[in-house]
């Protein structure tokens, strides 16, 4: 049975930092596309990053540059440094699992479809940005 645990949330100010961290049990998750996705109050869940089992990295568009995902097969952990944060990143953020050994989005459809491929989540862990 597989077993996500996401940590590192937390409140912080605009512009602060935050690292999340996606404890995984229970699957040879080497193996597979791993995500982060999140989801504010009264909206859709979106995707937020991407890596596959080759370390190729997908972003959407608003956290490029921002946002750094990473794995760590050793630890089975995945990882999302998220600076300059601001008050439009508030949400629940969840880790999560797709099945595939390869996966890659453009920024479109990994904020608004990737969310149904990935069949394995976390109960996630929330990030609060105050202005």
């Amino acid at each position: 049975q597989v077993r996500l645990v996401e940590s590192g949330g937390g409140s912080v100010q605009s512009g602060g930092s935050l690292r999340l961290s996606c404890a995984i049990s229970g699957e040879t998750y080497s193996i597979y596309c791993l995500g982060w996705f999140r989801q504010a109050p009264g909206m859709e869940r979106e995707g937020v990053a991407t890596i596959d089992s080759a370390g190729s990295i997908s972003y959407v568009d608003a956290v490029k540059g921002r946002f750094t995902i990473s794995r760590d097969n050793a630890k089975n952990s995945l990882y999302l440094q998220m600076n300059t944060l601001n008050p439009e990143d508030t949400a629940m953020y969840y880790c999560a699992i797709e099945p595939t050994f390869l996966c890659a989005y453009n920024s479109s459809f990994l904020r608004q479809k990737a969310h149904y491929y990935f069949g394995y989540w976390g109960q996630g862990t929330q990030v609060t940005v105050s202005s």
